[in-house]
Formats: C-alpha cells, sequence, structure tokens
C-alpha cells in the first residue's frame, strides 16, 4: 500500500503543532498566547508574566473538518465556539453543548468548564470530546482517549485549567438542527415553583422534547424559564426576533411569553449584550446603543473594558473621588443541587445584591465521572451565574466571594474555578480531589514546568 503524507488542513495542523512543540523546548516556563480570554482572574493573564514565554497558537484556531455522516468535527485546540458553529452548521450540526460566548474556546471550555441551555440533557462539553491531542509541560503529544494509556489524562483534563497541558486537537460529537428555535418563556413566583418546574421540564423521559432550558431570575418574586424546541418554521403570523440591534434579549422574556429565532441567533441570544452586563458601559440606552457598532456589542469587547478597568481600577477611583466606597467583582458560576437552589437563592438575595442571575439545570450525561469537579451521575444539578460588582464591606474586600463560596460548600455544591477563588489550600485540595490530580500531575508534568491547579486559579 503506497502511503500519502497528509495535504490540506490536516498537514497545516501538523506543521502548526510541530511549530509549537519546538517553542515548548526549554526548560523555561511558557503561557498559553491566546487572542482573547474568557477568564475573571485579572492578573496575570492580562498583564503577562515575567520570564514566561507566550506560546503562539494563532496557527491553531480552525476546524480541521467536518463529517457529517458520523456527526463529528475535528477541531484545533483554540478554535472558538463562534469558528466551530459557523463550520457545522453549514451542515445543518451544532456542537452539543455550545457555551454562550462566542469567543470561547473549544480547549478552553474542555480544560475549564462550559454549559448552556442543552446541559440538562447533554452534559458539560467535554464529555462529547471523542479523543484529544495534548501537548504536555515537558513537550509530548498524546493523544488522550476515554480508554487506553492515556485515559487518565483524559479524565482529570477537564477543570485542570491548562495545569496538565495545552489540548492542541480534539474529535467531537455533533447533533442534528432544525432552522429556527421556539422560545416558551414561563413566570414563577417564588423559587420553589421555579425549581419543582425545573424538575419536571428537565425531565429526560417527557414525552414531548425539550431541546433547551435555562432561567432568568429578576428578583425573588419574578423568575422566567425558558423552554426552547426546534422548529422547521415560526408559527403562522409570529415574527422572527433579532435581538443584534435595538432590542435586549433577556429585557424580552418579560414581554413577549413565545418568541422565534434562527438557531444561529439562538445559540448567540447571550453575546450580544453579554447575558445584561453591557448595561454597565450604557450600551442598553437607546442613543448609545444606536451609536454603539453593531459589530462591536460583543462579549469580547466588554470584556477588554472590564479588563481595562480592572488593570487600572478606574471606576473605582472614581466612586472613592466621590466618596463613595469601592466595588468588589463578584463574577461566578457555581452548580447547586436542584433541592437546594431555594436555599441558595434566599442566602443570595439577601446577602449578595445582584440581579438579574441566570439559572442552566446540568447533569451529567452518562455514568462516568470525571475527578477534578465531582458531580454525581443521575444527580440534576442548577448553575447559577452572576457576574456584577457590589459595595465592598469595610476593612473585607473580598467578604461577598467568600460568602458564596461557603454557601456553595454547605449545599454540596461546587463552583467554576475561571474566576477568583478564595479557598485556602487544604480546602481546596479537598473540594477539587488533590490526590487523583497530583497523581496525574506527577506523570504528564514531573519537573513542574507549569503551575499547579491551586497556584494557578489563585494567583492574582
Amino acid at each position: 500500500m503506497t502511503a500519502f503524507a497528509p495535504s490540506g488542513p490536516r498537514a497545516a495542523h501538523d506543521a502548526a503543532v510541530d511549530a509549537l512543540r519546538r517553542a515548548r523546548a526549554g526548560s523555561g516556563s511558557v503561557q498559553l498566547g491566546k487572542r482573547t480570554s474568557n477568564l475573571f482572574r485579572f492578573g496575570d493573564r492580562d498583564r503577562g508574566q515575567t520570564g514566561t514565554t507566550r506560546l503562539d497558537t494563532s496557527a491553531l484556531d480552525g476546524v480541521i473538518g467536518v463529517d457529517p455522516d458520523a456527526r463529528t468535527a475535528e477541531v484545533q485546540g483554540v478554535a472558538t465556539y463562534e469558528t466551530i458553529v459557523d463550520a457545522t452548521l453549514r451542515h445543518g450540526l451544532m456542537p452539543l453543548v455550545v457555551p454562550q460566548l462566542k469567543t470561547i474556546t473549544l480547549g478552553g471550555a474542555v480544560t475549564g468548564l462550559g454549559i448552556e441551555s442543552t446541559s440538562f440533557r447533554h452534559g458539560l462539553p467535554h464529555e462529547s470530546v471523542l479523543e484529544m491531542d495534548v501537548l504536555t509541560p515537558e513537550g509530548e503529544l498524546v493523544t488522550a482517549q476515554p480508554e487506553g494509556e492515556h485515559a487518565d489524562l483524559f479524565r482529570t483534563f477537564p477543570n485542570s485549567y491548562g495545569t496538565l497541558g495545552y489540548v492542541v486537537r480534539l474529535v467531537i460529537e455533533l447533533m442534528p438542527v432544525g432552522r429556527y428555535v421556539r422560545l416558551t418563556h414561563h413566570r414563577y413566583p417564588d423559587a420553589k415553583a421555579a425549581t419543582d418546574a425545573i424538575v419536571d421540564l428537565a425531565d429526560l423521559d417527557r414525552p414531548d422534547h425539550v431541546e433547551f432550558l435555562d432561567g432568568t431570575v429578576f428578583s425573588p418574586s419574578e423568575q422566567y424559564l425558558t423552554v426552547g424546541e426546534f422548529v422547521d418554521e415560526p408559527m403562522p403570523g409570529a415574527r422572527v426576533s433579532d435581538y443584534t440591534g435595538q432590542e435586549v434579549f433577556y429585557r424580552s422574556l418579560q414581554r413577549r411569553p413565545v418568541d422565534h429565532l434562527t438557531t444561529h441567533d439562538y445559540i448567540w441570544r447571550w453575546d450580544t449584550d453579554w447575558f445584561w452586563c453591557s448595561r454597565a458601559f450604557g450600551a442598553q440606552q437607546p442613543l448609545i446603543r444606536r451609536a454603539w457598532p453593531r459589530s462591536r456589542r460583543r462579549s469580547d469587547v466588554y470584556r477588554r473594558l472590564v479588563a481595562l478597568d480592572q488593570r487600572y481600577q478606574a471606576s473605582n477611583r472614581v466612586r472613592n473621588a466621590f466618596g463613595h466606597p469601592s466595588e468588589e467583582m463578584v463574577v461566578q458560576d457555581v452548580e447547586i443541587p436542584v433541592a437546594r437552589l431555594p436555599e441558595f437563592l434566599e442566602v443570595f438575595h439577601r446577602e449578595v445584591p445582584i440581579e438579574p442571575v441566570w439559572l442552566c439545570p446540568i447533569r451529567l450525561r452518562g455514568e462516568r465521572t470525571w475527578p477534578l469537579y465531582p458531580m454525581q451521575p443521575g444527580e440534576l444539578y442548577v448553575n447559577v451565574g452572576f457576574w456584577s460588582s457590589v459595595p465592598e464591606r469595610p476593612g473585607d474586600p473580598e467578604a461577598h466571594n467568600r460568602i458564596v463560596e461557603e454557601l456553595v460548600a454547605s449545599l454540596d455544591g461546587h463552583k467554576s474555578l475561571y474566576s477568583t477563588v478564595h479557598y485556602g489550600e487544604e480546602e481546596f485540595w479537598s473540594r477539587y480531589n488533590g490526590a487523583a490530580y497530583r497523581a496525574v500531575k506527577q506523570r504528564y508534568d514531573p519537573a513542574g514546568r507549569a503551575p499547579d491547579l491551586f497556584t494557578k486559579v489563585t494567583r492574582r
């Protein structure tokens, strides 16, 4: 049999990986060089680390190929979901879980965590990964799969945040889509009623097919669950909405019980206004919104503005100049067992004055567990997302974040590590399976060329 050298996208990918491996050679520390970030640990990532080489990953940001028959895609590690969705929708397909923001990368969602309104059915992004190539801190390129020689790396890579290596290629499952998504927004008077409805709507044995499910809490007495289903055509006489212009998606929940979006616009419904966080920049004020270029109403633009503000503390300087206290940033996503959700929201509303908050039901897709994020198979959780700032308590600039961490722990929940972490080291490792992590860290990074997970997520 004649062997042929790879050509096209795969050949370009292999060349880019070889270049990355050469750049990784040596004894110094390195950092992944990405054009965008969705982390909220404003420090080394935004300012750069002294004595650290930033690896150029710009050639690893594409889709190698889509197999419509197998419903799979072969994707490079720093390809954004915006790029992936553009490629897969051409075939009437999408990833099983597409995180809410366009510039989240597939590699970032797998080494961190990602969720969306399909997560009650399809779990987390890493659960639809069939295999992945990982460049370890030692410079070795390994292919990790659910079974086989590197199954330990496959299982512990999620929630390792690049401390076990960088993923450069992945094969993921896809699912078929319809042309439109019909949304129905149900209002509930309190957290108990909303929680009961979540349990009912997230039942995978329901005779009617719920494809998408998430929620928005405007106040303790105004809570919405949004149910989505694929349709080939809108209902007769129904409009197809567009929330990339003057209208704001989350406000439509309160005034439009039934809505329709193209599948593309549904996937990115939260990105235009960064959920509701664009209001901090005035982008929801009609005059400012008309002047704000549509192409710049994006989560990555707002995030860069926040990064600049955090670097120079501009908004706090203004507040202080007018005699107001500085504000503590409280940006977190936490998973709460569904039965404990009303307890969480009751304390949260009392202690942390942030509204709205997002609700996203989630359960593991199957029986496989993931050592660094110990959710239980078969159990339904609700992700609660809240992203804002509140006045600092005098003498305690981290008070609200610690309240959240303590509350989550008391309710047997978990918190994502993309944002600030305030656990002490002993408590951190007890919550994120230090024994399992250390065993894999020793195998793939024996010289400690990458920071360990605790150091990575607590360094500010």
